[in-house]
């Protein structure tokens, strides 16, 4: 399926819960390109911004935006994946920052992260109030503050390596219901790890934002 957006500069796409003025700044600052999942655009309706495109079942748009940005919208009617899904396999560009889709509902936050993974791609970066999260690359270097959080979190089994953590993660096996690797620190000035299969988050301090998406460009990410 030919894609709904292809672009060259990074997508801000954001979701239809807690969208703050703040959160959306701080993306398009990196990501110019704006773009909805479904009720995402009645958010951004109200913060005075026009999406470039609105993408999903479309079963929380507002009746007026229905009708003023009929134009902008690429209905996508099953109902097997949530809008994040569907946007996500919608789109081509070097980065999504998603804006929206953490913090407001806890099944909403967990369904999301699902899909990061499901997704299988690490250049998406959630962006909530004091996070940013993203699934972790094969490998990652990561610019650190010493004494700063690095939190992971296994969606599926894993292991991998590490340097610059306070507490190592070699040799530890990680699942979702066993052993997980939230509120480790940094103890360099630069963290770096090594996964064996797409299925850990990394969650670091919002003020990561940047570098963050800065690490997982240059990073390799997981094949197709």
């Amino acid at each position: 399926m030919e894609p709904l957006v292809n672009c060259t500069h990074g997508v801000t796409l954001v979701g239809g819960g807690n969208a703050q003025f703040a959160d959306l700044q701080a993306a398009l600052a990196l990501a110019p390109v704006l773009i909805a999942a479904d009720g995402g655009a009645n958010a951004l309706a109200d913060l005075g911004y026009t999406p470039r495109a609105i993408i999903g079942d479309m079963d929380s748009l507002r009746d007026e935006l229905r009708r003023d940005w009929a134009h902008l919208m690429h209905p996508i009617a099953e109902q097997d994946s949530t809008d994040f899904d569907k946007c996500l396999r919608s789109i081509v560009a070097p980065f999504v920052v998603g804006v929206g889709f953490a913090g407001a509902r806890l099944d909403h936050t967990l369904s999301t992260m699902t899909a990061l993974v499901r997704h299988g791609r690490s250049r998406v970066v959630l962006l909530s109030e004091q996070d940013v999260c993203f699934l972790a690359p094969p490998a990652i270097t990561l610019p650190m503050k010493i004494g700063a959080r690095v939190s992971l979190f296994p969606m599926a089994p894993v292991t991998g390596t590490s340097q610059g953590l306070v507490w190592p993660i070699a040799g530890i096996p990680f699942t979702p219901g066993g052993v997980i690797g939230t509120s480790n620190r940094a103890q360099a000035d630069q963290v770096t790890l090594e996964l064996d299969t797409p299925g850990m988050l990394i969650l670091l301090e919002r003020t990561m934002l940047a570098a963050a998406l800065e690490a997982l460009c240059s990073a390799p990410d997981w094949p197709l």
